[in-house]
């Protein structure tokens, strides 16, 4: 009984790709755009709780801090109305408020949908005293165009045992198509 259930799936797969082969592959092929749209980004951060805040407190630091960086992104659009997708890369410096300079690093990986919607999420790293703080975080935000301008705001959460961070980020890019 296995025997015949084996040979009978071994048919299936052969014969079943080949016949379906073709059509699958006409359905893949789709054009794909890709944009770089870097631009400054702004941020307000609120610290909540954990070792991080504890050494923000220690060097005299509250638990708000702004943010100023560079932002650089990478988006893939496939054409017509498909969502695109996008991997992004945030190295900001807080702290400048109190005479600090504290280096933060994020990537993410998302979606945006055509209407401007975006979720994402990724690794983000702050430097400490004597450590790093690694985090998990998750966006979601819009993108407003204005004639090949972004303006996109976004809200984050930062996650882990060190300490949990909410920013609100905002910014802009000019469109350049790749």
């Amino acid at each position: 009984m296995l025997k015949r259930f084996l040979m009978l799936l071994t048919v299936v797969c052969l014969f079943g790709s080949i016949g379906f082969a073709q059509p699958l592959k006409r359905q893949l092929q789709t054009d794909f755009k890709e944009y770089n749209l870097s631009g400054p980004r702004l941020a307000v951060t609120y610290v909540t709780n954990g070792k991080l805040l504890v050494e923000l407190e220690e060097n005299d630091l509250g638990p708000v801090l702004s943010q100023f960086g560079w932002h650089l992104e990478y988006q893939i659009k496939p054409a017509g109305a498909a969502p695109s997708f996008v991997i992004e890369f945030i190295p900001m410096i807080a702290g400048v408020e109190y005479g600090k300079f504290i280096p933060n690093a994020s990537l993410a990986m998302g979606i945006r949908l055509p209407n401007g919607l975006e979720f994402g999420m990724g690794p983000t790293v702050s430097a400490g005293k004597d450590t790093a703080y690694a985090a998990l975080l998750l966006a979601v935000g819009k993108t407003f165009d204005y004639n090949g301008v972004h303006l996109p705001i976004n809200l984050v959460m930062a996650t882990s045992p060190d300490g949990n961070r909410f920013s609100f980020v905002f910014g802009y890019a000019i469109n350049r198509r790749k």
